[in-house]
């Protein structure tokens, strides 16, 4: 990896943290200049990760505008946690054989996300959901499924993040309970109960969002 390579992967990562922190908000302008200064780099690494958020759908760039953080509609987080709970139902039922093979990697997970749910810290539970429910669709094996998946991630961490401000945390060992039900399904290799249970989890945080 050259050193303009590694240089835009750490500005996409600044950007992409503070977009989902909500320090840059929906229709903040991104500046090249001026993020390359502020970065201390120069303006064609911020270009190309410009690009690649633009690719993740957490940029748009229109004429005369520039480049702004999107905005995610209610209406598009319940449409992507629609497709995104069937994506889900069909990585567990080709992942359980394997996660009851060798449980070791889903089981850290989940202790993860029990160590966060104890610090009620709402930023390290959502990144550990994040990678528990991106741990099942990658051990599923199917590589354009994990591709799918992957372009929902901005509208699901936005989702999660909006749950568990609403809920304030009251309701975190729920959602570490249903996860610990999904996790002994997989274990024991039972592909459908994983399957119904994901759908279920992920139709409960969708229903919770869009609830006064």
């Amino acid at each position: 990896m050259s050193l303009r390579e590694s240089m835009s992967d750490r500005v996409k990562q600044i950007l992409v943290r503070r977009i989902l922190k909500g320090i840059y908000k929906p229709g903040d302008r991104l500046v090249e200049l001026q993020l390359a200064r502020e970065l201390d780099t120069s303006q064609a690494p911020v270009r190309e990760a410009l690009r690649e958020l633009e690719v993740m759908r957490l940029v748009e760039c229109q004429t005369y505008r520039g480049t702004r953080v999107r905005e995610v509609s209610q209406r598009e987080l319940q449409e992507s946690y629609q497709v995104r709970s069937e994506l889900e139902a069909l990585a567990a039922r080709l992942a359980a054989p394997k996660f009851s093979a060798h449980p070791e990697s889903i089981q850290e997970a989940l202790a993860a996300l029990k160590v966060a749910a104890a610090k009620e810290d709402i930023e390290q539970f959502t990144q550990c959901n994040t990678a528990f429910h991106r741990l099942i669709v990658e051990t599923s094996g199917n590589s354009i499924l994990l591709r799918v998946w992957d372009s929902l991630t901005f509208e699901a961490l936005t989702l999660i993040n909006l749950v568990l401000v609403k809920q304030k945390m009251v309701n975190l060992q729920s959602f570490n309970q249903q996860h610990q039900a999904i996790v002994d399904a997989l274990v024991q290799g039972d592909g459908e109960t994983a399957a119904q249970l994901l759908r279920s989890h992920l139709e409960t945080a969708g229903v919770a969002n869009s609830t006064p």
